[in-house]
């Protein structure tokens, strides 16, 4: 498991809703939510704010899916929440996602938009295989969220929840 010092003491990590599939000659990176994504991103982000979770800041992939997304969750969070868009997401590594995350140190919580694989590679660098495993036996679901928390004393993560539509 990864350790994020000074870490956040929540940390959120989200799979962009379902898109479309590309064109022939559409780059991936354009590809909008299709009308279930535009319903999964809604649902999960209203379900996300009824339990109060409210991050600080939102960091999302600058892919078009990503940024409507995170639409969708200052919609439903606060419309005074700017995400934050950050082209490395896009084809990152999660190493890069893991760094983006530390250095967050200003914020006391902080929600990642991105894309699999690495969003579910990250949440297993985090909490481990097994809770991984445990959480998502089939895989990281398009607008699953992922809810870490910072154990206490400890430089580890335990994750608490996981929404899906």
């Amino acid at each position: 498991m990864a350790s994020i010092d000074p870490p956040p003491f929540r940390i959120y990590l989200l799979r962009h809703a379902k898109a479309v599939r590309g064109d022939p000659g559409q780059h991936d990176f354009d590809r909008a939510l299709d009308p279930h994504g535009y319903a999964e991103a809604e649902l999960v982000a209203g379900r996300a704010s009824d339990r109060g979770y409210r991050p600080d800041t939102v960091i999302s992939s600058t892919a078009v899916r990503c940024r409507q997304t995170a639409d969708a969750v200052r919609r439903a969070v606060s419309e005074t929440l700017e995400p934050v868009f950050v082209d490395d997401l896009y084809n990152g590594s999660t190493e890069i996602y893991l760094d983006i995350l530390s250095a967050q140190r200003d914020s006391r919580s902080v929600m990642l938009i991105g894309h699999n694989p690495v969003i579910e590679q990250t949440l297993a660098v985090l909490v481990g295989g097994a809770a991984l495993s445990l959480a998502i036996p089939s895989g990281y679901p398009t607008a699953g969220l992922a809810v870490l928390d910072h154990k206490a004393g400890d430089a580890g993560w335990t994750l608490s929840d996981f929404l899906t539509p």
